[in-house]
């Protein structure tokens, strides 16, 4: 740990651990080209998403997926891609061994069918997976939750609060060792909850919900890069997230879920769910803690929380913010099309240099 001193954290600059982003999409092929690098410049490490197409449901295939990121990374640039499986109903407690014995698999990510991109293969019964989630429990491999019922008769608004009722409460009661993070939480229901809970719990946190509420989505008209799942909250959920994650808890932490989308997936009648922040998400990050007033707590959420809930090192390195206006693209190249990133053509307050 290198605490924020005087020296290293001023009005206009702070200086942090090398930060590791726990919950990121890459895609694949000429996507995966275009964007590692924006990630790769910010961050040491990332928890990389397995819902490609087809999804990465076993060890073999996370390998590769791995292989192919480390051969898209620009000469130069240090990245290490911490691979995930993507769970079924299907997935056996011997496939959840073998990636644990592989040294390079760090998670399990649970989508419910249907909740949210490239979710269609997700899990429908949770308790037909329990034998594999309690091998997990044995052998302290993460399951990640995208927390979400799916159940159309529930409002959109609600599902976060919903899930915590119906499945995270129960299925933490029957496997109370199972490592858990409630990614990307959107409520104070799920702030209160991961706050609360025993047993080993962690959240993480994105940049976009720290900073908007849902009337970011409306403002002006339909804004589609702003809609992501789970969707923007209200207000008092925003500023419950910006509490939970400035308080100094290491059971919250920093993981962006980046998603690139083109953009005309985006602008369409049907627009994909995703924000992509990999370009700007510590500077996002640095103008949040900011705006609490909280600067000093941003390298614990950044740099030193999530080592320590995946029991990995803290990074060597160091990345430095300094209160620098810079002007964000309208576009991004994206294989052979563009991504619009959140807040384009808006002039930003904090600059990694």
């Amino acid at each position: 740990m290198s605490p924020i001193t005087a020296a290293s954290a001023s009005l206009n600059s702070i200086t942090l651990t090398r930060p590791d982003d726990w919950h990121l999409h890459l895609r694949d092929d000429a996507v995966l080209a275009s964007v590692l690098p924006h990630t790769a410049k910010q961050f040491a490490r990332a928890i990389v998403m397995p819902n490609l197409k087809p999804p990465v449901t076993t060890t073999a295939a996370a390998l590769a997926y791995r292989e192919r990121i480390i051969a898209a990374l620009p000469e130069g640039m240090r990245f290490e891609p911490l691979m995930t499986l993507y769970l079924t109903n299907n997935t056996t407690p011997d496939e959840i061994r073998r990636a644990r014995d592989s040294g390079l698999i760090h998670a399990v990510k649970l989508y419910p069918a249907g909740a949210t991109t490239n979710s269609d293969a997700g899990v429908t019964d949770l308790r037909l997976c329990y034998p594999t989630l309690d091998v997990m429990q044995q052998c302290g491999m993460p399951l990640l939750v995208h927390g979400e019922v799916t159940d159309p008769a529930i409002d959109l608004f609600d599902r976060e609060a919903v899930f915590i009722d119906q499945v995270m409460v129960p299925l933490r009661n029957d496997l109370p060792e199972l490592k858990v993070v409630f990614e990307h939480i959107t409520t104070k229901h799920a702030a209160d909850y991961v706050s609360s809970a025993s047993g080993p719990i962690a959240a993480t946190i994105t940049a976009h919900h720290l900073l908007y509420n849902r009337n970011a989505i409306f403002l002006g008209g339909i804004r589609p890069h702003y809609y992501c799942l789970p969707v923007l909250k209200r207000e008092s959920h925003r500023l419950a997230l910006v509490k939970a994650a400035t308080s100094g808890n290491p059971r919250f932490f920093l993981g962006t879920d980046s998603a690139p989308h083109s953009k005309g997936a985006k602008e369409h009648a049907c627009g994909c769910a995703g924000c992509y922040t990999a370009l700007h998400a510590m500077e996002l990050y640095a103008e949040a803690f900011d705006q609490a007033g909280a600067l000093e707590k941003l390298e614990g959420f950044a740099s030193l929380f999530g080592p320590s809930f995946y029991q990995l090192p803290v990074n060597s390195g160091q990345i430095t913010l300094q209160r620098q206006d810079w002007t964000l693209p309208m576009e991004l190249p994206l294989g052979n099309s563009t991504v619009v990133p959140l807040n384009a053509g808006e002039t930003l307050r904090w600059k990694a240099v």
